[in-house]
C-alpha cells in the first residue's frame, strides 16, 4: 500500500490497482491470475477496463460497488476472449463504454483514455509478426482523482501498450507504467518514460505475474531514482 497527495494506492498484482481519494475509490483492470483470491472489497465507485485480456467480470463484481459505474473500451469483443465471460451490457451496474480520446466526468472523478498498442515494426509482436496489442484493440487510463488532502490528483495507467508519442506530454503526479516486457513496453523503456514526464511519483504494476513478465523491479526502480524521479515498489 502507498500513500501519496491524499491517496490510498495499492498495487494488487497483474494490472489490477485500487486508487482510494476523498469518498471515491476507483480500480483499474481489476482480476485474471488469482490478483482478488479471497478478497471481495466490493468498494469500488469506478471500475475501468483497458481491454479484451484485462476484462473479467468476476473481478469487476469482486471489486464493484452495488452502484459503481464501470468504464470500459468501447472495443472489448467477449466473441474474441478465449474464456467464458459475460457481456459488458449484462454486468448488474452503470456501464460507460469509451474509446480511446474520451473525456468523461464519473461523479468525481475525470476519466480521460489515450491510446494503447504495440508498435507493429517494434518488438512486442507474437511469432506471426502481428503486435500483441494492435492499435484499436484497447485505451489507457488518465484519471483525476479527489485526494483527503482537497487535491485533484492525476493518476496514468497506460495499460497494455508500447511508449507512444504523446504519452510524455502527459500531466501526470502518479505514473503507474507496466514494466513486464514481452507485451508492453519493458523496464528500461518505462523508466525512460518516467524521466520524460516526470511525475511526482512513480509506481511500476503489470510485472512478474508469469514467467513472460519476469523483471527486475529492483533494476527499475534504481534506474529511475537515479535520474531524479521519486519511485516506490509495492510488492
Amino acid at each position: 500500500m502507498v500513500k501519496h497527495d491524499g491517496l490510498t494506492v495499492e498495487w494488487l498484482g497483474y494490472a489490477t490497482l485500487r486508487v482510494a481519494g476523498d469518498g471515491v475509490t476507483v480500480y483499474c483492470d481489476p482480476g485474471r491470475y488469482g490478483v482478488l483470491d479471497g478478497r471481495e472489497p466490493r468498494d469500488g465507485d469506478v471500475v475501468c477496463v483497458t481491454h479484451d485480456h484485462h476484462y473479467d467480470p468476476d473481478g469487476i463484481r469482486r471489486v464493484a460497488a452495488p452502484d459503481a459505474t464501470v468504464v470500459i473500451f468501447d472495443g472489448v469483443n467477449t466473441h474474441r476472449i478465449d474464456r467464458d465471460v459475460d457481456r459488458p451490457a449484462d454486468l448488474d451496474f452503470t456501464v460507460r463504454e469509451v474509446d480511446d480520446e474520451a473525456d468523461i466526468a464519473v461523479g468525481e472523478v475525470i476519466v480521460r483514455t489515450v491510446p494503447a498498442y504495440n508498435d507493429p515494426d517494434g518488438p512486442h509482436t507474437g511469432a506471426d509478426g502481428e503486435p500483441y496489442h494492435p492499435e484499436g484493440l484497447g485505451c489507457g487510463y488518465h484519471l483525476t482523482v479527489p485526494s483527503e488532502w482537497g487535491r485533484n490528483v492525476r493518476v496514468f495507467w497506460p495499460g497494455d501498450t508500447d511508449v507512444l508519442a504523446g504519452h510524455e506530454r502527459l500531466d501526470v503526479s502518479l505514473f503507474c507504467p507496466p514494466i513486464g516486457g514481452s507485451f508492453t513496453m519493458d523496464r528500461h523503456e518505462a523508466a525512460d518514460l518516467a524521466v520524460a514526464i516526470d511525475p511526482d511519483l512513480v509506481l511500476p504494476i503489470h510485472y512478474d505475474t508469469f514467467d513472460a513478465l519476469e523483471t527486475d523491479a529492483g533494476a527499475f526502480a534504481a534506474d529511475v531514482a537515479s535520474r531524479g524521479v521519486p519511485v516506490v515498489l509495492d510488492e
